[in-house]
C-alpha cells in the first residue's frame, strides 16, 4: 500500500476568481477542465512536470446541490482562492481506507472518459483540518496529467502545515516518499512552490 503524489487542488469561490489568482501567481494560462457532477463541482487544469497536474476547483453555480456535502471541504470554503488539497494517487484505495478510516469511503467518479475511485469523508473534510492528502485510485490508463500541453512549471515543494504535524508525518510515514512534500508544525494550510518560466511562484 504506498502513495504517490498525484495532483494539487486550490479552491476558489467561484471559477472565475481562482483562474484570475492562479494566473496572475503563475503567470500562465489554465486549460478548461470539466465538471464533476456527483458533487456539483467544475475546474480548470495546468500541467505540471513529472507527472502532475494542478486543478482550481470551485462549486458549480449551473449544477444542481448534491444531497450531501461536497469534497475538498468546498461547502464550508470562503475568501481568496488558496491551496486546499493535495491528492495522492494509489492502486490498493481498499487498503488505503482500511489503513486508515478517518480519510474517507471510496466514492466512484466519472468526468468524460476518465474513471476513478476517491476517499472521501462523509463530511467532506479531511482529517488533519485537511491537512490529510485525498487519496484517488484512477481506472484504466488514462489520467488528465497525460493530456496536458507542458507549461514549464515544476512543483519544487509542498509544505502541509498543522499543528499536529508529528502525528500526520507518522500517519503517513512508510506510505508517502516523497521529498517535495514538507510536513511541518504550523497553523495549518498548504503552500505550493512551483518553478515556473518566470522563476519560483508560491501558491498560498
Amino acid at each position: 500500500m504506498r502513495l504517490e503524489l498525484d495532483h494539487l487542488a486550490v479552491a476558489a469561490a467561484t471559477l472565475e476568481e481562482g483562474r484570475a489568482a492562479v494566473e496572475e501567481a503563475l503567470g500562465l494560462a489554465l486549460l478548461p477542465g470539466g465538471r464533476h457532477a456527483h458533487f456539483g463541482t467544475h475546474n480548470l487544469l495546468l500541467g505540471l512536470e513529472e507527472g502532475l497536474y494542478l486543478e482550481v476547483i470551485a462549486v458549480d453555480p449551473e449544477a444542481p446541490a448534491p444531497g450531501y456535502p461536497r469534497w475538498f471541504d468546498l461547502d464550508r470554503f470562503q475568501g481568496q482562492p488558496r491551496p486546499q488539497v493535495w491528492i495522492c494517487r494509489t492502486d490498493d484505495l481498499d487498503g488505503v481506507v482500511s489503513g486508515h478510516p478517518e480519510a474517507g469511503r471510496p466514492v466512484a467518479l466519472a468526468r468524460g472518459d476518465l474513471r476513478w475511485r476517491m476517499a472521501v469523508p462523509d463530511s467532506g473534510i479531511l482529517p488533519y483540518d485537511n491537512a490529510f492528502p485525498a487519496v484517488i485510485e484512477w481506472q484504466g490508463a488514462a489520467h488528465p496529467a497525460a493530456r496536458l500541453p507542458g507549461s514549464g512549471c515544476r512543483l519544487r515543494r509542498l509544505v502541509v502545515a498543522h499543528p499536529e504535524a508529528e502525528a500526520l508525518r507518522r500517519d503517513l510515514a512508510g506510505v508517502l516518499d516523497d521529498s517535495r512534500v514538507v510536513i511541518e508544525t504550523g497553523e495549518g494550510g498548504l503552500r505550493f512552490e512551483i518553478d515556473t518560466p518566470h522563476g519560483l511562484r508560491v501558491l498560498e
